[in-house]
């Protein structure tokens, strides 16, 4: 049996690789995405302070540090049994919603857009961030250069510090906003909303008026039906913060909808000795292994999937998007994987959008933003839904605020069956008995998988009780020699 190794695969954060096998005549038998590293974050989390957890938990990572801050505050909050005052919670939010901005914009424009802009079988020299400047303009590089910074400040002042906030405290956040700060941050979310019609607009050009690039998002390559899972609002509404998490069938149907302390009646986690990321499914339903609809556990999260439980948005310009894609995609659920950059932009406008009505917020600058703990530290969960999908942290203390034990479901993880079986369906869609699989081929391949934005850093929870490793020798030519491997499957 023939192997083909896509390593390092590119353009997201962390390290993995894609091992393709391919039978005796050539076709793709089976594909697999395989995480060969261990952070370790929920062991070496034990017998410290759980309220020093919000500065701890967000290192697991330098790109998505602000939904590990706020998640692990939130969980923080529930060990204290302390409801934070109002004025707090929507400071975290607005904090938050910069986050949003900052990280959606880096995943589309220099992640996905090389794919798009400058075609996914272009010259691999040219398709990266620098390649999509050139070919959009200058400008418009220095407009997402700009924006991005202007999130990032905003991140920055509310939490302390641009990449590792330290803003969250059990019951609310560390310092008022002030009115000067306030007025920046409105004058800079203005900005924002204006650039997310923007993008949205340049993914219409660019993406939704090219033929070929629709055919091959509604094409069957890039089709994999699942349940879905995100948190909505009261009105079932998409909200990253705060609110219920809700989960529906692959006919869009509801299947559940529980508070975050109740996620483990819902989930439940596989393993399997070739990676270190775990496969949650949904427990009800059952672990099938890696395949996808009605039948099987696997779910998904991420900014299509949120849309997908949604019944909206919540701000008026997100919302008219929304309908457009659904319209155009051919109703809901969309099960169209490279349809998460649609999503995507869509939750960039929403975010700029509620990022602008929290600045114009008349409470936003209340100085009361703390309840100060009194009860005796148990256990909390805390729930956001990082830039990637839904995000969970929980968290057991003794009765001095010890932490026990420590769990953490990410939102790539949360997307690990998924992204197998999208890297093996587009596998099995593009490489055919007698076809030389290039590398353009190769990177529609891992375009299964940067759709989902991953993060490997973050998801690398399980250790399977062995060191799988892998040796391989070549000569100066390049020639394998020989390979040696112990718990490898």
């Amino acid at each position: 049996m023939k192997r083909i190794v896509i390593e390092p695969f590119t353009r997201l954060e962390g390290h993995g690789r894609i091992d393709i096998f391919l039978d005796d005549a050539g076709d793709v038998a089976n594909a697999y995405l395989r995480v060969p590293e261990l952070r370790g974050f929920e062991k070496f989390c034990e017998g410290r302070p759980v309220e020093e957890l919000p500065r701890i938990t967000p290192r697991i990572c330098g790109v998505c540090p602000s939904a590990h801050h706020l998640a692990s505050t939130k969980a923080v909050d529930a060990v204290f049994h302390v409801d934070p005052p109002q004025v707090a919670k929507k400071i975290r939010e607005l904090y938050y919603c910069a986050h949003m901005v900052h990280s959606h914009i880096a995943h589309f424009y220099a992640l996905a857009a090389p794919d798009f802009v400058l075609g996914p079988t272009s010259d691999p020299a040219q398709r990266n961030i620098l390649g999509v400047i050139a070919k959009v303009g200058v400008d418009i590089g220095l407009q997402v250069i700009k924006t991005r910074a202007d999130a990032q400040h905003i991140q920055e002042v509310i939490g302390g510090k641009a990449t590792h906030s330290v803003c969250g405290l059990p019951g609310g956040v560390s310092k008022a906003i002030t009115e000067e700060e306030r007025s920046d941050f409105e004058d800079k979310a203005k900005n924002m909303v204006e650039f997310s019609k923007f993008s949205l607009k340049l993914f219409s050009d660019v993406v939704l008026s090219n033929k070929e690039y629709v055919d091959i998002i509604l094409g069957d390559v890039y089709y994999m039906t699942s349940y879905y899972m995100g948190m909505v609002d009261d009105n079932n509404k998409v909200n990253f913060y705060d609110g219920d998490i809700r989960v529906v069938d692959p006919e869009g149907k509801e299947v559940v909808k529980f508070k975050p302390a109740d996620y483990l009646d819902i989930i439940a986690e596989h393993t399997e000795p070739w990676t270190y990321l775990k496969f949650p499914f949904l427990k009800k339903i059952g672990w099938r292994g890696l395949v996808d609809g009605m039948d099987s556990g696997v779910y998904r999260v991420a900014p299509l999937a949120r849309l997908n439980v949604a019944d909206g948005m919540a701000t008026p310009l997100a919302q008219a998007e929304y309908e457009k894609m659904y319209s155009t995609l051919g109703g809901k659920p969309a099960h169209h994987t490279l349809a998460n950059h649609w999503a995507r932009l869509i939750e960039l406008q929403y975010a700029a959008e509620r990022l602008l009505e929290l600045c114009q917020d008349k409470e936003i600058t209340d100085p009361n933003v703390r309840t100060l703990p009194t009860a005796t530290p148990t256990e909390g969960v805390g729930v956001v839904e990082a830039p990637r999908g839904t995000l969970f942290h929980h968290y057991q203390t003794d009765a001095n605020g010890m932490v026990k034990k420590v769990n953490l479901i990410v939102a790539t993880g949360n997307n690990n069956a998924a992204m197998c079986i999208s890297i093996k369906k587009a596998a099995q869609g593009l490489i055919k008995a007698g076809n030389v699989a290039t590398e353009g081929i190769l990177n529609m391949v891992e375009m299964a998988y940067r759709a989902y934005d991953p993060c490997i850093a973050c998801a690398t929870h399980s250790l399977p009780g062995q060191m799988p490793l892998e040796i391989v020798i070549y000569d100066k030519e390049g020639k394998e020699l020989d390979r040696l491997s112990q718990y490898i499957s």
